[in-house]
């Protein structure tokens, strides 16, 4: 699944007039790339979450006849439900006895997907400075989340890594998803819910990554691209 519904507010004003998912860098719009990475590791399904100028990605998508794969819309135009109400809502496009790799639309990797274990809800991290780090324990499984800049921590603190906005969402937490509303974060659901189910991270050691969310990462993500 391909987070692409959200409103592209940090790269204004260019997302004045079309989504975020649909910004160029490297010649090609940020879900292109997303695209070919997810079908060259052998995904012959996608679903694409759609909310702002959501006709432009549906257009673009057809004009490209889906490149070729499966790619199905979920459509949030009626309002926005965040992340974890998005995959919520998006869960009857996919097989229920199947994991679902979850890509936000503006993170650019050399992360190899194929190497990724999928037996169990699974969270890509680095260690990598930002202001919000999620909490491991030895055996590297979720325990809490710490916002360095205010103290507040949810859960326990551990051993501290950065979420890289890549995840995979397994069906042992699905039935969880029943008591929550129809709009929230999937980083609250998986706080709350790694007290009771195994969450792990994944730590991508020699992972290159770069946010495309603000206007002054466009021109260094050209370059970025160039290099991978």
């Amino acid at each position: 699944m391909i987070f692409a519904a959200g409103l592209g507010t940090r790269l204004k004003p260019l997302t004045n007039t079309m989504p975020k998912a649909l910004v160029r860098v490297g010649g090609q719009p940020l879900l292109w790339h997303v695209i070919m990475k997810l079908k060259a590791a052998g995904y012959e399904r996608i679903v694409v979450n759609v909310h702002h100028f959501a006709q432009q990605i549906i257009d673009y998508l057809q004009a490209n006849n889906n490149f070729g794969i499966d790619i199905r819309i979920s459509d949030e135009t009626g309002g926005l439900l965040e992340t974890g109400g998005g995959i919520k809502k998006a869960l009857p496009h996919f097989d229920p006895e199947a994991p679902i790799l979850i890509h936000n639309v503006d993170i650019l990797s050399n992360l190899d997907l194929n190497t990724l274990p999928v037996d169990t809800p699974l969270l890509v991290v680095s260690s990598r400075p930002t202001k919000r780090y999620l909490q491991f324990d030895d055996s590297m499984r979720l325990v809490g989340w710490k916002n360095i800049e205010t103290g507040e921590v949810k859960g326990r603190e551990g051993h501290p890594l950065a979420f890289s906005g890549i995840h995979v969402f397994h069906p042992s937490l699905a039935p969880l998803l029943a008591d929550w509303p129809e709009r929230f974060p999937i980083m609250d659901f998986y706080l709350k819910s790694c007290a009771s189910h195994v969450i792990k991270g994944v730590e991508a050691k020699d992972l290159r990554l770069m946010d495309v969310g603000k206007l002054d990462t466009l021109q260094d993500a050209e370059a970025f691209i160039e290099g991978l």
